[in-house]
């Protein structure tokens, strides 16, 4: 359960965190306005709140492993939002990265 927990928490941190980097950039670059660019801000600030309720308690390691899911969501949102067509190296980057969110995050540890 403790996993699972952690897998929404970091799907919710990326969808915040790309969701508002993106909104940000349509705001400035694609001259959509303000109003998409503070959205992106307000979204930016949700990410932050929502690292911390990561079970593990360790900073570094909850920010290293997010990287990797970081990586993978920003292919991912790329896909589903402005037509981005990843080769086969992004996958494969994708997927080393998903190794290291794993050995990171849930490999066995003694106490």
């Amino acid at each position: 359960m403790v996993v699972l927990k952690s897998l929404l928490l970091f799907a919710l941190a990326a969808v915040a965190e790309i969701g508002g980097a993106w909104l940000v950039w349509q705001g400035v670059r694609e001259h959509r306005g303000w109003v998409w660019a503070g959205a992106g801000v307000i979204a930016l600030g949700i990410y932050g709140f929502v690292a911390t309720l990561q079970p593990d308690a360790h900073f570094g390691r909850i920010l290293a492993a997010y990287g990797g899911v970081f990586v993978a969501g920003s292919l991912a949102w790329g896909m589903a939002f402005d037509g981005f067509r990843p080769d086969r190296y992004d996958l494969a980057g994708a997927a080393i990265c998903l190794v290291g969110v794993a050995v990171i995050m849930y490999a066995p540890r003694s106490a």
